[in-house]
């Protein structure tokens, strides 16, 4: 099935919002803290009766059943931030999402460029400002003339993305999950970082399956009322065939990253009956619509008032979501892509 989905929307949309203070933001990754990526904090919440547990990452495996399956997001982060040449000074771009061949979506950071403009990149490459992305008030529609592929020009030329709240410049390695296959992420599947060879074997001797789909991530820095882009996103055969055996024996199906939520909602249909998909989704997960081809979700922790708060309340209630919230803030557990994670079983 080939797939473009048009975005519901929700005329009572008003995501969680709350205080985070900073010192609960992860500003390096916990490799930087002297931790293994799967020794970060993990916070289980129980929908049913609002119950906590305080566990660490290692453990997940306790709060799965024999026959579980998780579904995780293979894209590979891409180096998409570059320095670029503009009106005689220099420029960060951040590349967002690839369209065709040599035609992304580009985000020009803090600062102004107009239709029919170029950009100069390093080894003779350029960037043509083609017009402003729809519906956005800070993508651009960009051409790259590059002197070789682009992923191998990323390589040598560009760097990951990174935020104001990240201290120090940290190689792609630590932005990537193990189990990264398919370039084409602006930002980690953070979801999954904390994921390791450890963790997937002890999984597998419990019982636990695992299955994959792909969705490039864009750029998150969204404006106040600016919808989520379509991203492009593929769940294989494969896939499809775990979900349904899970299903066939009543266990769960947890889905690894709000981008896994969004890859597997565009797949399904009413009944939440998940089938082959590739193509692009707009698709705005709120509590209105519900969620339809998910059991349980592992994420990080999102930022007040984020886009993605509204998927977790569609799928764990406000109350609930209310409740995870604040027992997170109080137990001091980290935000961001090199934070924590949360599990909503």
């Amino acid at each position: 099935m080939l797939a473009t989905l048009e975005r519901p929307e929700s005329k009572t949309l008003r995501p969680l919002d709350f205080t985070l203070p900073p010192e609960l933001e992860a500003r390096e990754p916990p490799e930087a803290r002297g931790h293994a990526r799967d020794q970060v904090r993990l916070l289980v919440s129980y929908r049913n009766h609002d119950r906590v547990v305080h566990a660490t990452f290692r453990e997940i495996g306790d709060f799965l059943d024999d026959g579980d399956l998780i579904v995780v997001n293979d894209s590979a982060t891409i180096p998409a931030a570059m320095t670029v040449r503009h009106d005689g000074s220099e420029l960060l771009v951040h590349l967002s999402t690839r369209l065709a061949p040599d035609v992304w979506t580009i985000e020009p950071r803090q600062t102004s460029v107009h239709e029919g403009e170029r950009a100069s990149l390093p080894a003779g490459g350029a960037i043509e400002f083609l017009a402003p992305y729809r519906g956005s008030s800070r993508l651009w529609l960009a051409r790259l003339d590059l002197p070789q592929p682009v992923f191998a020009y990323l390589r040598q030329h560009g760097r990951p993305v990174k935020y104001a709240y990240a201290t120090g410049d940290w190689p792609i390695e630590m932005y990537q999950t193990v189990y990264a296959r398919r370039p084409g992420s602006a930002e980690m599947p953070s979801a999954g970082r904390p994921f390791s060879e450890r963790v997937f074997a002890s999984l597998e001797a419990r019982g636990v399956r695992a299955a994959t789909i792909t969705l490039h991530c864009g750029v998150a820095s969204l404006e106040d009322h600016e919808p989520p882009y379509d991203e492009w996103f593929e769940v294989p055969p494969q896939t499809v065939d775990a979900i349904a055996a899970a299903r066939a024996r009543d266990r769960r199906v947890v889905a690894v990253g709000t981008t896994v939520v969004r890859a597997l909602e565009s797949a399904s249909d009413d009944r939440g009956v998940v089938r082959p998909a590739r193509g692009w989704t707009g698709l705005v997960v709120t509590p209105e619509r519900g969620v339809r081809a998910i059991n349980a979700l592992l994420t990080g922790f999102h930022e007040p008032k984020a886009s993605h708060l509204a998927m977790l309340e569609a799928i764990a209630g406000r109350r609930h979501l209310e409740a995870a919230y604040a027992a997170a803030l109080a137990g001091g557990y980290l935000w961001h892509e090199f934070g924590d994670l949360h599990l909503i079983r």
